[in-house]
């Protein structure tokens, strides 16, 4: 079983060297467990909004694991911001291959991905940048709020 450490040591470097990462944007990586999210985001204890991935002892028996977008209980408002959310980006997300959009309780939209560590750190990559471009929605939202 290939480090799935350093795949996300790799990985957080890939974002910070993205050209759309300035100094806002922030990485939470516990090893096997990375948040991206931007500095206003309310996450600076994990529970605010953010995009997610892990690979754990689950998610490696499965050969599957989730890349996600949640708005947790330290975001305010948060039954409210979810709705206005879902309302700007719901079709967007519909229409991405592979992602589902959930809007339930924190979990906004989740992709499930194969467990294959052939080139893994830039398939993961490219979901984080396709999730960064809700970024103008949830700043929106966080305005109105």
């Amino acid at each position: 079983m290939k480090d799935v450490k350093g795949v996300f040591r790799n990985l957080e470097k890939m974002l910070q060297q993205a050209s759309w990462f300035d100094d806002e944007w922030e990485i939470y990586n516990r090893g096997n467990y990375l948040q991206v999210y931007k500095r206003n985001w309310f996450n600076q204890n994990q529970g605010g909004i953010h995009f997610e991935t892990f690979i754990e002892a689950p998610q490696i028996k499965q050969k599957s694991f989730p890349i996600c977008m949640h708005v947790e209980e330290d975001c305010p408002s948060q039954p409210e911001f979810i709705r206005e959310f879902m309302a700007l980006e719901g079709d967007r997300i519909k229409g991405w291959k592979g992602y589902k959009t959930l809007g339930s309780n924190y979990d906004i939209c989740r992709r499930t991905m194969p467990l294959n560590f052939k080139n893994l750190e830039q398939k993961i990559y490219e979901e984080f940048n396709r999730l960064r471009v809700l970024e103008a929605s949830v700043e929106k939202v966080l305005l109105k709020l």
